[in-house]
């Protein structure tokens, strides 16, 4: 029986969801038998040509030719996975949308007129259709290995899409905005982390992006009532996720005196 073929891509990111691959250690070789890897240029020289069965594709979109490839890659894979918040959010990088990017290019480059970029970073789903967007800045390598035995199962992967305050009662970690009040996106973020920084004491920012209809509107409220400035909590929600809706609303109300 022919194997998979699995592509894994690179759009405008630090490739920290594509390093959540290679780090899978002692899963990396059975999955590397499981799958033929035709495409993944951070670890591998081979570039076979499609279709694929599954294609994994990191970054977000910020240029023509991202456009016409991401095209091309929608059009030779089955199953086309976004991982990690620049393919699902814009990213980071995305706090240009909110600025003007001439400045950016002026104040970056030596030779700003060599570059050629679009006025916006977006998502992979602004421009082609996707099958499942794999949270976080970066992925968690559980859930990636869930997704890719899923798919050997030929089973729709299951993700969490409730939030991280979950994850630190299940994990018996204190909250930390209750016991310490450390300001905390916890309450409105997805789970899937493993609740990381409030077990290390510090609040989560938001990294897995926006949980299934988040109540924002309250955690605002808390937010201030914990000592934060109009300005800092509109900054705390304008960072990875800074394109999602949810947050953008969250930042803006956040900002109003």
């Amino acid at each position: 029986m022919d194997r998979p073929t699995l592509a894994v891509w690179k759009f405008a990111s630090c490739d920290g969801c594509q390093l959540t691959l290679l780090d899978c250690e002692d899963e990396l070789l059975p999955l590397a038998r499981r799958f033929d890897i035709s495409h993944f240029l951070e670890a591998s020289s081979a570039d076979a040509p499609g279709p694929y069965d599954v294609s994994l594709v990191e970054g977000s979109v910020t240029t023509d030719a991202d456009v016409a490839r991401i095209q091309d890659i929608r059009q030779q894979s089955r199953m086309l996975v976004t991982i990690g918040a620049c393919a699902n959010a814009g990213g980071v990088q995305a706090l240009r949308n909110f600025a003007d990017v001439a400045a950016f290019r002026s104040l970056v480059y030596a030779r700003p007129e060599y570059i050629d970029t679009l006025e916006q970073s977006t998502p992979i789903s602004a421009h082609v259709r996707v099958d499942l967007e794999l949270p976080g800045c970066p992925i968690d390598r559980r859930q990636l290995i869930g997704v890719l035995a899923a798919v050997l199962a030929e089973r729709r992967p299951g993700l969490p899409v409730h939030s991280v305050c979950q994850e630190c009662k299940v994990r018996g970690t204190t909250c930390i905005t209750v016991a310490d009040g450390t300001p905390c996106l916890g309450p409105v973020t997805r789970a899937g982390c493993g609740a990381i920084c409030p077990a290390y004491s510090r609040g989560c920012y938001g990294c897995f992006g926006p949980m299934a209809e988040p109540n924002t509107d309250a955690l605002v409220g808390s937010l201030r009532a914990h000592g934060m400035s109009p300005q800092d909590v509109g900054r705390v929600f304008r960072t990875f996720h800074v394109a999602r809706p949810e947050f953008q609303a969250a930042a803006e109300q956040g900002q109003r005196p």
